[in-house]
């Protein structure tokens, strides 16, 4: 299962970090990553991570902004948010596929096996 945390209330301009740790799986985890569902829109994927390569790939409003980072030895993502704006609201879902993709495909077409719970990032003043 992957499991988040981090979230919450966040002023315009400020910073936030999220943190996701696989756990119980069988098999091994190549890559990682986050997905947002603002309220009223569809779950988009904004950054994602190759583990062994740490290549990454971030969605055009996230760029310079934000920057994931990955810990294969321990199945685990993070995703540095600054300068949050409040288009940056919604819930963030931590991801990964089973097998082998790039880290492109995995957030754009998307190529996801494995969700979290979800944590929510409201900013706002």
């Amino acid at each position: 299962q992957l499991v988040e945390s981090g979230g919450g209330l966040v002023q315009p301009g400020g910073s936030l970090n999220l943190s996701c740790v696989a756990s119980g799986l069988t098999e091994e985890i190549w890559f990682m990553g986050w997905f947002r569902q603002a309220p009223g829109k569809e779950r988009e994927g904004i950054s994602c991570i190759n583990l062994w390569t740490n290549g990454t790939y971030s969605e055009d409003s996230v760029k310079g902004r934000f920057t994931i980072s990955g810990d294969k030895a321990r199945n685990r993502v993070y995703l540095q948010m600054t300068n949050v704006n409040p288009e940056d609201t919604g819930v963030y879902y931590c991801a990964a596929p089973r097998g082998i993709t790039t880290e492109n495909q995995m957030c754009v077409i998307p190529v996801v096996d494995l969700w979290g719970q979800g944590t929510q990032v409201t900013v706002s003043s």
